[in-house]
C-alpha cells in the first residue's frame, strides 16, 4: 500500500475547513481571527521549509549537520520554555538549553541504538525527525514545570520564608512546590497513555498505518515512542528546574525578583 499525495486542490479544500470556525468566531464576535490567519499561515510556512530542509538532510545525511540541526532545534525549544514561562532569558536560556540537551540527547540515542537497532544512530531520517517528537513534548513539559515551579513559590512566598526560617534547607523548603510542578508537567503525558488508541490514534501511528505499515508495526513503534516521550519529559524536567535553582535563589535562599520579566 502507498501514502495517498495530498494534491495542491486537495490541500485547499483542507484550508477550506477554517470557514467555520473563523465563521463562529465572528458571529461571536471573538477577537481571535487575526490570530486565527496569523497563526495558520505561520504553521504552513514554516512546514513548507521544514520539509525543503528535510529533503536535504535526508540526502545529503551528513553526521555532524545532523548534529547541528538537532542543537539549533533544541536551543529553539529552550528559547520557547524561558519565554513562555515569563522567565528572563539571560538567566535561563543557558541551564534551560543544557538540561535539554541532556536529557533528550540521551532518550534519543537509546532509542535507535537498544530499539530501533540502527547502525547508523545519527541517521537524519531517525535522528532529526524522532528528536523532533521527544522535543515537542519536553517543551511543553518544561513550560508548564518551570513556570509553576517558581510562580508558585513566588505567589506562597510567606510559606516559603516560614519553612527557611524553622531551619528548613533550600531543598527542604522548595521541595513542595517542586513535586507539585512536576506532577503538573508529567500529568498530561501520563494521561495521554492512559487514553491513546481508545480516545484517539496518535500522530506517527496514524502516519504509519496511512503509509502503508502493518498496524501492530505501528503500534510498537507508538509504544516505544510514547515510552520515550516520557522519558524524555520526566528528565529535562528535572534537570531544569535543579540547574536553575542555584542562580534563582540568594545565599539566604530566598527566591531573587529579578528573575521574572
Amino acid at each position: 500500500m502507498e501514502t495517498v499525495d495530498i494534491s495542491n486542490t486537495a490541500l485547499l479544500f483542507a484550508y477550506l475547513l477554517l470557514i467555520v470556525p473563523v465563521a463562529i468566531s465572528y458571529f461571536l464576535k471573538l477577537d481571535i481571527i487575526k490570530n486565527i490567519f496569523i497563526s495558520v499561515f505561520r504553521m504552513s510556512t514554516q512546514l513548507f521549509i521544514m520539509a525543503i530542509i528535510l529533503e536535504y538532510l535526508f540526502t545529503w545525511n551528513i553526521k555532524i549537520l545532523n548534529i547541528v540541526w538537532l542543537m539549533f532545534m533544541i536551543g529553539f525549544a529552550a528559547f520557547s520554555v524561558v519565554r513562555e514561562s515569563n522567565l528572563k532569558l539571560k538567566k535561563f536560556i543557558v541551564p534551560v538549553f543544557s538540561s535539554m540537551i541532556l536529557a533528550n540527547i540521551a532518550v534519543l540515542l537509546y532509542f535507535n541504538y537498544f530499539i530501533l537497532s540502527l547502525g547508523d544512530v545519527l541517521q537524519a531520517r531517525h535522528f532529526v525527525v524522532i528528536g523532533g517528537m521527544l522535543l515537542g513534548n519536553a517543551l511543553r513539559g518544561n513550560i508548564i514545570g518551570i513556570g509553576s515551579f517558581y510562580k508558585s513559590i513566588e505567589r506562597n512566598k510567606n510559606r516559603y520564608l516560614f519553612a527557611l526560617g524553622n531551619g528548613a534547607s533550600i531543598y527542604e523548603a522548595i521541595f513542595p512546590y517542586f513535586k507539585d510542578s512536576f506532577t503538573q508537567a508529567i500529568k498530561p503525558t501520563v494521561a495521554s497513555m492512559a487514553t491513546i488508541g481508545v480516545v484517539f490514534l496518535p500522530g506517527m501511528m496514524t502516519g504509519q498505518i496511512l503509509g502503508g505499515s502493518d498496524p501492530s508495526t505501528a503500534i510498537k513503534y507508538q509504544i516505544a515512542i510514547m515510552l520515550a516521550i516520557f522519558l524524555s519529559v520526566t528528565l529535562s524536567v528535572l534537570f531544569t528546574i535543579l540547574l536553575t535553582v542555584k542562580s534563582s535563589f540568594d545565599n539566604y535562599g530566598v527566591l531573587k525578583k529579578d528573575i521574572f520579566k
